[in-house]
C-alpha cells in the first residue's frame, strides 16, 4: 500500500511541475545591440539583447523603415539564442524581440537604427 501512495505522490509532484509555467509577460527584454539611433556600417550585422528569465525563445523581427509604415518585413524568426545575424543593405530599420515560453510572452521591445 505505501508504494501506492509513494507512487501517487510521485505522478502528482510531476504534473504539477510540468504544468506550471512562469508568467513572463511583465517582463521585457533588454536590446543590446544596434542600440537606438544608432548606425551601423551595411553589411552582416549582429543583433544581440540579454536574456529573459524563464523565456524558452526569443522572436525578431527587423522592418524597414520601421514597423507602423513596413514597406518590407526583412527578417521574422524564433531562436532559443540571444543574438541573431543578417546582411542589411544601406537604409532606416527598426528591430524588435519578444520573450517566450510555452504560455506567456513579453511586449516586444524595439529600437530604431540606419545602415550607411
Amino acid at each position: 500500500m505505501k508504494k501506492v501512495y509513494l507512487l501517487l505522490l510521485l505522478c502528482f509532484t510531476l504534473s504539477c511541475e510540468a504544468v506550471f509555467v512562469e508568467d513572463i509577460s511583465d517582463d521585457s527584454v533588454m536590446l543590446q545591440a544596434p542600440t537606438n539611433n544608432s548606425q551601423v556600417t551595411s553589411g552582416n550585422i549582429v543583433f544581440t539583447w540579454q536574456l529573459v528569465d524563464q523565456a524558452e525563445a526569443y522572436q525578431v523581427q527587423i522592418a524597414t523603415p520601421d514597423f507602423q509604415n513596413a514597406s518590407q518585413i526583412v527578417l521574422d524568426s524564433i531562436t532559443d539564442a540571444n543574438s541573431v545575424s543578417t546582411h542589411l543593405d544601406a537604409g532606416t530599420y527598426e528591430w524588435r524581440v519578444k520573450a517566450m515560453n510555452s504560455e506567456y510572452e513579453t511586449p516586444y521591445s524595439a529600437v530604431s537604427f540606419t545602415v550607411n
